[in-house]
């Protein structure tokens, strides 16, 4: 079984209009609204894959049922902690130019964690645990150490999608996968990396220090897998760009699925490529068909 952690989840609410008047009213001429948080993109992705997955976290309030309700007509088994607050919604503004305004998410009590724990503490060495996105504000990432190690104890794998310090720390666990794109990468080693080269190298640093596999995503100069044995280079698709927001969780949920059922880390890499293109070429998170689509043009080659 494959597990989405989401710490802090949200609804994603999109609004669209041709230009955003401050201190006026402005009418929007569109929106959505999404089941938001990078665990349960990853959870939506893998459905569609056909790939079993339970979601869990913490939810709560009238948000908190939009997004169980979501995930329900989505096919999605989830299991998420209750909490007394209600789940976040984050305010993306889609006009002459883009603004976000995220919320905080509710504070998480003791008993809600340690309930989470002894979810986490219950998986088996057969399972696959996806961490992914940032924690409420008063538990702060720090909780991330506690959380993945409980988790590996279990025998379970882990993929670790964090930035900075937190997937730092999470290296100390060995993860099955961490996936910084090209700048978070360069962040962590204080270092600006302007070619393929030294992106393979510092991602060979990751390796190191404990990292299974490690996929670089570049946007639109394509994704680059390294292990402690030998990195592939994925050529970037051509297409329109319509949607980033997804699409590196869309990536994780390819690999993952792909390497849970295979054991093979190029196909699972390529099955990544695909999911992440089709999603930044799709409005929401990609179709089946259309990550199949995208799986086609996939070329992948060794460096």
């Amino acid at each position: 079984m494959i597990y989405t952690v989401t710490l802090n989840p949200s609804i994603d609410f999109i609004v669209r209009l041709d230009q955003l008047d401050l201190g006026h009213v402005n009418r929007m001429q569109s929106d959505d609204k999404f089941a938001g948080g990078k665990g349960i993109n990853v959870s939506r992705v893998l459905q569609r894959l056909g790939k079993t997955n339970k979601a869990t976290g913490f939810i709560g309030g009238f948000t908190g049922r939009f997004i169980t309700d979501v995930l329900d007509q989505e096919g999605i088994a989830h299991s998420f902690i209750q909490v007394a607050g209600d789940t976040r919604i984050n305010v993306k503004v889609k006009a002459d130019q883009e603004t976000e305004i995220n919320g905080p998410g509710p504070d998480i009590d003791t008993d809600s964690l340690e309930d989470l724990k002894a979810l986490l503490s219950s998986v088996s060495a057969d399972d696959t645990v996806v961490f992914a996105g940032s924690s409420p504000a008063n538990l702060g990432n720090a909780i991330y150490k506690d959380l993945v190690a409980l988790t590996r104890e279990t025998g379970a794998e882990v993929v670790c999608d964090f930035e900075g310090q937190t997937l730092i720390d999470s290296l100390d666990h060995q993860p099955l996968l961490v996936k910084p794109n090209n700048h978070e990468l360069g962040a962590i080693y204080g270092k600006e990396l302007k070619d393929l080269d030294e992106i393979q190298e510092y991602a060979g640093r990751l390796i190191q220090a404990g990292a299974q596999h490690v996929i670089i995503s570049m946007a639109g100069d394509g994704a680059l897998l390294v292990t402690a044995d030998e990195a592939y280079f994925a050529k970037p698709i051509k297409g329109v760009v319509k949607n980033s927001v997804g699409a590196g969780d869309s990536m994780v949920a390819g690999f993952t699925g792909a390497y849970a059922e295979t054991g093979d880390a190029l196909e699972a890499f390529k099955w990544g490529v695909a999911c992440g293109t089709a999603t930044t070429f799709s409005d929401d998170l990609a179709s089946a068909a259309y990550i199949q689509e995208m799986y086609q043009q996939v070329e992948v080659e060794k460096r």
